[in-house]
């Protein structure tokens, strides 16, 4: 994740809105993102987005906010799949699910607004996402030592 976060920083020159390189050349690269994005998802139970976003801008060029959109997608069939296994072995408190969930929905809206509001600001997202995704690096590495 720390690498991840280290390649949000590069500089890139700015795509235009919308631009997505798609080929027959990206397409490997985005099973492997997929495939490794989903494997970890399943594995530590974190959401994958915070690996597919970097990967898409990577693999096609698309701008964040798209990336961010796409990887909504995603996340969402990562987040079906392995949540069907946890409950299906009795590890889900339908309870707390519930309240997550219906703060989750919430917090997307206010995410998305907040996205869209600082669209124009490509750098500021970048750099607020890389650094977020550093900060639960180090959260995840200090509890796996702890």
């Amino acid at each position: 994740m720390m690498i991840v976060a280290v390649l949000m920083l590069r500089k890139r020159p700015a795509p235009k809105a919308n631009t997505v390189h798609f080929s027959q050349q990206t397409a490997p690269w985005l099973i492997i993102i997929g495939f490794f994005t989903g494997a970890l998802a399943g594995f530590f139970g974190i959401g994958g987005g915070f690996l597919i976003v970097p990967g898409l801008i990577l693999a096609t060029g698309m701008p964040i906010l798209n990336a961010i959109g796409l990887s909504l997608v995603a996340v969402t069939a990562f987040g079906v799949t392995t949540a069907a296994n946890y409950a299906r072995s009795g590890a889900v408190d339908w309870t707390i699910a519930a309240l997550l969930l219906g703060g989750g929905v919430f917090g997307g809206f206010a995410g998305s607004r907040t996205a869209h509001a600082l669209a124009n600001r490509k750098q500021f997202l970048n750099i607020a996402f890389a650094a977020l995704i550093f900060l639960v690096a180090i959260y995840m590495l200090v509890h796996s030592v702890a």
